[in-house]
């Protein structure tokens, strides 16, 4: 019988309000307390590859996954080349995680329309899976055309493919056509819903959650900047049909009124508290090592801290404050 994936404990990067060249000292720290993994996005910072290639030289014996890179903004030639780059930099440690993004980052901002999502996404990935095999393809996926396409840099070692998924269809198809599925912006208590939807298809998939952590015993303030962060999620169509489902309609009814009526400072308080305490980790650092805890009970296999620049939080002691014990 297949086992689920072991534990991991990963931390998102970069770290805000530093460039790139001046985190070596902050990575290397993560690798020697312990962490496993680090994990990079893509919306309008750096791109999603720059620094997992800089961590793959700076921090060697980590893992190194993207959550993620939209399915809409490289074509698929350059998905497969984008992959396999990063499979040759860092043989074995490296793990694609693609995802349809949201409205605001694919056409907003990179003028790319965004249509039929959970076609592109999943078209995405079988057409990656099957380029870093080396094989030559030529094929009409719904969403895109490939023509006489073959991979010039074929991966040492399998490289796992994951999506990023918020509702059954697209937790379903992560499940079916990858390894496993990424989540972020939900509590712990939605893990578990999640979770057995893609485990219902691939009993042994891994379950990667972004999670926004503030180690701050300041709650108040912890939840009003949170309210401000968490905002510019819920209101994007995606988020706010995922937290439908989860049953937030009536939480998050008045303030997703009065934001689309542009009263979005208005708005922000009417988020509830016990909302933004169940989708952002505070508190003390025991508080919060509780808190994720809690995520991996449920069935997250890796938990990717996205450590909150809120007031009174200090980026190189929470570091060390939330560590994996060993």
């Amino acid at each position: 019988m297949s086992e689920l994936p072991a534990p991991r404990y990963g931390m998102t990067v970069p770290f805000d309000g530093q460039p790139l060249h001046a985190q070596r000292d902050r990575i290397q720290r993560l690798e020697a307390l312990g962490y496993t993994d680090l994990w990079s996005a893509e919306a309008m910072g750096a791109d999603g590859l720059t620094p997992l290639a800089l961590g793959s030289v700076w921090a060697p014996s980590m893992r190194l996954g993207t959550a993620i890179l939209p399915a809409y903004t490289r074509g698929p030639a350059l998905m497969a080349q984008s992959a396999a780059g990063m499979a040759s930099a860092a043989p074995g440690r490296f793990v694609l995680g693609i995802g349809s993004s949201s409205n605001v980052i694919v056409e907003r901002w990179n003028g790319v329309p965004f249509e039929e999502p959970y076609k592109q996404t999943r078209d995405m990935v079988r057409f990656v899976k099957a380029a870093l095999t080396g094989e030559k393809i030529t094929e009409d996926y719904d969403s895109f055309s490939v023509k006489g396409f073959r991979l010039g840099l074929v991966p040492e070692e399998p490289v796992p493919v994951l999506v990023a998924a918020l509702r059954e269809g697209m937790l379903k198809m992560a499940g079916r056509e990858s390894d496993g599925a990424i989540v972020n912006w939900l509590s712990a208590e939605n893990v578990a819903r999640v979770t057995a939807v893609v485990r219902a298809e691939n009993p042994t998939a891994e379950m990667v959650a972004r999670i926004f952590v503030a180690p701050t015993t300041d709650t108040e303030s912890a939840r009003a900047t949170g309210k401000f962060a968490a905002a510019a999620y819920l209101n994007v169509p995606v988020y706010k049909a995922f937290h439908e489902w989860m049953g937030r309609g009536d939480d998050l009814g008045e303030h997703w009124e009065q934001w689309e009526a542009g009263d979005r400072q208005g708005s922000l308080e009417k988020i509830p508290d016990h909302v933004i305490d169940d989708l952002i980790v505070h508190g003390s650092y025991d508080e919060c090592r509780d808190h994720l805890q809690r995520y991996v009970d449920n069935g997250i296999t890796c938990p990717a801290i996205a450590l909150m620049p809120f007031p009174g939080v200090d980026i190189d002691e929470a570091i060390e404050g939330l560590a994996p014990r060993s």
